[in-house]
Parts: structure tokens; C-alpha cells; sequence
């Protein structure tokens, strides 16, 4: 092993960092959409859900192109923004929360896999059985295996599922859109709700904010791997021209889905929901096409969560945050002890959501859940610079609205969910401590004491509601 400190070759273009973005985004998430959406709402929630979290989003991309251009000091994005704003404490927060995110993440992937391939082994149901854990298992250390080859290959590997999965979702929209859309059918659609009042409206919207939130998860994909880039300016184009390319594709999947069927229809699909959609429109083959697609997208997604987990708690160690173990390369330029970190706690959780009610909406909506605060930060930090440096009030207004979309999905996200991230972030001052005590480092400052103290009563009074049945999965 060699130590963290050389800096590494910048060796990713333009077109590998966009890929990293798209690859990031579009995983799981996107063929669960019509499924999950439908439960939740109709076309006007839909379109009025899409339109916040798509600005929300957008918004959050101009910041993380901004925070490139204006802090290229900064490499590790999401990280490094937390704890130059914030302490390293609150930054540690930052990076714990956002690997354990791209490991819950990880989770999804294998649920969703098993459950498309349950469509033809019953013994992996619909992602939920022991045989799914098995499979799930075995996937994750082959492709810890790969990725321990070299960033190198896992980046050339990540540029090609990432057109391979492009293609089946391209099909999807050109063959319901002239095969199976009927209007009458997204008529019928438009409402959530037989009041049709605006506060029914307001609550179906809060609802899908957790999937939106999971859906665009990697935006900031081009800005954890910054330092890996040839060109630092490409970083912020790759960031926003990825994320308008899938916002794009997430819009017209939902709407065309609207479509097809009726909405309780579309509720009740088994996962991956796209399939059955494109089964309902033009008969088996569609479905054999999108669970196809399902699998090159999935693994993809799978490999790039994976290098941004294992990047982000490097970079963490590099910073003094987090154990010394975890911040040296292997001689092929890899993390390789963060990387077997991150293997490890996907083979975690992978077998605590064996154990819930759904795996899958237990793995999605835990992977938002702790990964909202780490956006939450970014958008703060990105106000703090602005209302420190020149006032201009377009950066201002910008940087506030950013700030407060990230404060309204701690709302939609519910107490129920805020207590269950607290359980999740809670150890990690454990490995705070140790990387503290490592270097010789004062602990907290008295401000860190107090939000470590708040943490830990939350974590406590989540894991009693949990025992009391008051929260379930």
C-alpha cells in the first residue's frame, strides 16, 4: 500500500465524467418509477412533483458547478464542501452519511435484479427471499473484485453500461409512446385523489419526494471524483449537462406510464415496474427487453455507487476524519481498504433488508433518508460563501432557493425517517473518535459536543421507537 498524499493522475475527460453523472443516476430508481409514482399521486401531482424536485435538483447542480469553479481546492465534492463550511466533525457527518447512502443504494440493486430474474427463478421472489441474499452477496464481492482492478478499468466499464442501459430506455419511450399510449387512459389519470383539493395535492407531491430524492442520487458524481479529472472546468459541465439528460428521461418514463394504464393498475405492478408497463402496451417481449435492460443499468449503477462510496470515505481518512487505515492506495491507484469498507457494509444492510416488509422500499427510502443531509450541507455552504463574498443577488437567490429545497425534503422526509437516519448516523462518531485520537486531535469543540449530544438522544429515541413497533419497515 502506498500513502494517500501523492495526488493522483488526472486522467477522466469530459464525456467519462458525464457518463459518471448519468451512470450515478440512472440505476434502479428509474424502473420503478411508473409503480411508485402511481401510488402516490396522478399526473398532476406527477408533473407538479418532477417540476420542484426537477428545479430542486437543477438547482443543486448549478451549485455544485459553482462550489468546482469557485473552490477547486475542494476535490471529493459533497465532503469537503460540509467540512470546509461547517468543521471537520459536521464534514464527517457529511461523508459517513453519504457512503452509507451509496451502500444502502447497493442494496436496491441486487433487490431489484433478484426480483426481475424471480420473473423466471422463483426461488428469488420479488428481491425478498434467502436465495436473493446469497445471489446479492456473491455480486458484491465480484464486484469489489473488479473495481479493486483499478479506477481505470471501472471507469471504461461504467462509460459502456451507461450507453448499453440508454438504449433499452430509448426503446421503452419510442414503443409505448406509438404502441401502447392512450389518451383516454392518461385522462383518467390525472387526479391522485377523488377531492381533487389542493391539500390532497400538497400531501400526494410530499409523498413521491423520497423517490425523487433517491432517483437523482449521483448528481454530484462528476464532483467525488474532481480530483480525478483532466480539465477541473469539465467537472461542472459534466454535472449539469448529466443531470438535465436524466431529469429529461425520468419525466417522459413517468407520464408515458400514465398512459397505459389505469393508476391502481400501475400501483400495483411488481418491480421493476417499467417492465410491466411495456408487457401491458406490447405483450411479453417488452418486458424480456426492459428486465434486459434492467440488469446492464443496475450493474452499472451498482459500480459507480460503489467507487463513489469507496471515494468518499477515502477522502475522509485523507482529511484526517476518518480512521488512517482507510486513507491508502493500493498499488494499482485504488482505495482498496475503503473500497472493502464499502463492500462490507452493502453486504450489511443487505441482509438487514431481508428481514423487512418490503426490501426494496425499505432500501430506497433509508438511502434517501441519510443521504439528505449531505445536500442539505452543500446548499448551506454554498449560501455561506455567497452571503460572505459580494451579495450579488442572483447568486444569492440562487444558492437560498437551493438551500430551501434541501430544508423542504427533511420535511417531506418525516420525523419517522429523520429518527431512522439519526440510528444509521449515530456510530459513526465512533470512527470519528478513533481518527481523532489517531493524529493527536482535539475531539470537539463545544458546538460539536452539543450536536454529537443530539445526534446520540435521537439515535436512542429512534432505536426505541423501532423496538416499540411505533416505526417499522
Amino acid at each position: 500500500m502506498t500513502e494517500s498524499a501523492a495526488a493522483p493522475t488526472r486522467r477522466l475527460g469530459l464525456p467519462m465524467l458525464i457518463a459518471m453523472v448519468i451512470g450515478s443516476m440512472v440505476g434502479a430508481g428509474v424502473f420503478s418509477l411508473p409503480s411508485t409514482f402511481a401510488e402516490a399521486t396522478g399526473v398532476y401531482g406527477a408533473l407538479i412533483a418532477w417540476t420542484l424536485a426537477g428545479g430542486g435538483m437543477l438547482l443543486m447542480a448549478i451549485v455544485f458547478q459553482r462550489l468546482s469553479r469557485e473552490r477547486p481546492d475542494l476535490d471529493a465534492g459533497i465532503f469537503a464542501y460540509a467540512k470546509a463550511g461547517f468543521g471537520p466533525y459536521v464534514g464527517f457527518f457529511s461523508a459517513f452519511g453519504y457512503w452509507a447512502g451509496a451502500c444502502i443504494a447497493n442494496v436496491t440493486y441486487w433487490v431489484l435484479i433478484c426480483s426481475t430474474l424471480g420473473a423466471v427463478i422463483p426461488a428469488l421472489g420479488e428481491g425478498d427471499t434467502l436465495a436473493t441474499v446469497v445471489v446479492g452477496s456473491a455480486g458484491i464481492w465480484v464486484f469489489h473484485a473488479v473495481i479493486a482492478r483499478g479506477i481505470d478499468t471501472a471507469a471504461v466499464i461504467n462509460t459502456i453500461t451507461t450507453i448499453a442501459k440508454l438504449i433499452p430506455l430509448a426503446l421503452f419511450i419510442i414503443v409505448v409512446a406509438f404502441a401502447g399510449f392512450s389518451w383516454e387512459t392518461f385522462a383518467d389519470n390525472l387526479w391522485g385523489s377523488p377531492t381533487h383539493t389542493a391539500g390532497d395535492l400538497a400531501e400526494q407531491v410530499r409523498a413521491t419526494m423520497l423517490v425523487t430524492v433517491f432517483v437523482f442520487l449521483g448528481v454530484e458524481g462528476a464532483n467525488v471524483f474532481s480530483r480525478y479529472a483532466r480539465r477541473r472546468e469539465d467537472v461542472g459541465r459534466a454535472t449539469v449537462t448529466g443531470f438535465l439528460t436524466v431529469l429529461a428521461l425520468f419525466v417522459v418514463i413517468t407520464m408515458l406510464s400514465y398512459g397505459v394504464l389505469p393508476r391502481d393498475e400501475l400501483a400495483s405492478l411488481r418491480q421493476p415496474s417499467a417492465a410491466g408497463v411495456i408487457e401491458a402496451a406490447v405483450g411479453s417481449w417488452g418486458a424480456w427487453m426492459v428486465g434486459i435492460g434492467l440488469l446492464i443499468s443496475v450493474l452499472g449503477a451498482y459500480l459507480a455507487w460503489t467507487l463513489l462510496g469507496a471515494e468518499v470515505l477515502f477522502a475522509a481518512a485523507s482529511g484526517d476524519d476518518a480512521p488512517r487505515a482507510l486513507a491508502t492506495l493500493s498499488p494499482r491507484g485504488v482505495p482498496l481498504r475503503a473500497l472493502t469498507a464499502t463492500s462490507l457494509l452493502s453486504q450489511v444492510f443487505l441482509v438487514i433488508a431481508h428481514f423487512s416488509r418490503s426490501a426494496f422500499d425499505f432500501s430506497l427510502e433509508l438511502t434517501s433518508a441519510v443521504t439528505i443531509l449531505p445536500y442539505l450541507l452543500t446548499a448551506a455552504f454554498a449560501l455561506k460563501i455567497a452571503l460572505g463574498g459580494t451579495r450579488r443577488s442572483g447568486v444569492l437567490a440562487l444558492t437560498g432557493c437551493a438551500f430551501a429545497y434541501t430544508c423542504y425534503l427533511v420535511y417531506a422526509m418525516g420525523l419517522q425517517y429523520v429518527l431512522i437516519a439519526l440510528v444509521v448516523y449515530a456510530p459513526a462518531t465512533l470512527m470519528y473518535w478513533r481518527a481523532r485520537r489517531e493524529r493527536g486531535l482535539r475531539l470537539f469543540t463545544s458546538a460539536e459536543a452539543v450536536l454529537c449530544a443530539a445526534v446520540t438522544i435521537g439515535a436512542v429515541i429512534g432505536i426505541a421507537a423501532l423496538a416499540s413497533g411505533r416505526i417499522s419497515f
